[in-house]
């Protein structure tokens, strides 16, 4: 529970990008921190239901996520995997051993009815974590990519194919009947301030924004919005994001995330590199504001943080003082 002195921040994010946000808004001691994350890469694998985004915030923000590459657990091992592999089974998704008792005990605990939301909860409490990790939905919902080789599911994709073959369309199957949770909608409605973290705005942020109920919610709620910009210099520091949009046809680069965030977001930080695209971006209706956007380490992220959380608090004075 937060104090009146804190801040109410809900930050939207995915996975590697989305994290690095939600460790620097979890240090700073003012904001009570709410992260919606993406579900929409969750998939099924050796009959145990993976969740790598939300799994990669609490992993993050309980200090025990493998630095190096960004994802699973430090101090891993692979031996259950490598079990599977002498048996014949598929393994091009790497799972480690510890990794692997998260996911026995989230398929455990769907097939006996819990909600999903709860068990995330439930996860994030065990692992020490202090922010609110919240889903945007219980229904299932996954990303499907098409390629010149037809529909691949997003995993398939991502780490089977190695983001390599071109993105030619992307759905995300069950997203029309897919219901809001409350505590998503709460987390929005409730909060002073909402921030969509530099995560691939077509398969990260996209299928939250595209449930039912979320992206109207956001658009409704009374506190301001702010996005960080995936993009440094028409480059995104991990992922595919950069090749997904260009291929899709849309602008690779921070003018592309504001064209995607035009109707959602007040503020887009971009990079101080970029500085050169923000009349563009103002145009077409962010205000671009520059800055240091690259979170290599604990300090930048908080910095990163901070920034956004006194922009918004200067906003406040600004609206008091008219």
């Amino acid at each position: 529970m937060s104090d009146t002195s804190q801040t109410k921040v809900t930050l939207l994010a995915g996975g590697v990008g989305g994290a690095k946000m939600a460790e620097g808004l979890a240090a700073l001691p003012d904001v009570a921190l709410s992260v919606i994350g993406n579900v929409a890469d969750d998939d099924s694998f050796h009959g145990l239901w993976v969740s790598p985004d939300i799994d990669t915030l609490t992993y993050s923000l309980a200090d025990v996520i493998d630095r190096q590459q960004g994802w699973g657990v430090a101090d891993e091992g692979h031996r259950a995997l490598e079990t599977l592999k002498t048996l014949g089974a598929d393994t091009w998704m790497s799972l480690g051993d510890r990794d692997f008792g998260l996911h026995i005990y989230r398929t455990q605990r769907r097939l006996k009815g819990d909600r999903p939301s709860d068990i995330a909860r439930d996860v994030a409490r065990a692992f020490g974590v202090g922010a609110e990790i919240l889903l945007p939905t219980d229904d299932q919902v996954q990303t499907r990519v098409r390629t010149d080789a037809g529909w691949l599911s997003f995993q398939e994709y991502f780490v089977r194919e190695r983001c390599a073959p071109d993105v030619r369309e992307l759905s995300f199957d069950g997203i029309t009947q897919a219901k809001p949770t409350s505590e998503a909608l709460a987390a929005i409605t409730s909060a002073d301030l909402i921030v969509i973290a530099p995560s691939n705005p077509l398969v990260s942020i996209a299928p939250i924004l595209g449930i039912p109920g979320i992206g109207e919610a956001v658009q409704s709620a009374r506190a301001p919005k702010v996005a960080v910009s995936p993009f440094i210099a028409g480059k995104v520091v991990k992922g595919p994001a950069d090749r997904m949009m260009a291929a899709l046809g849309e602008r690779a680069d921070a003018v592309g995330v504001a064209q995607r965030y035009r109707d959602v977001v007040d503020a887009l930080f971009i990079d101080h590199v970029d500085a050169a695209l923000a009349p563009e971006i103002q145009s077409i209706g962010p205000t671009p504001i520059c800055s240091a956007i690259l979170m290599r380490d604990l300090k930048d992220k908080t910095r990163m943080a901070r920034e956004i959380v006194d922009f918004h608090h200067d906003q406040v004075r600004k609206g008091a003082a008219a």
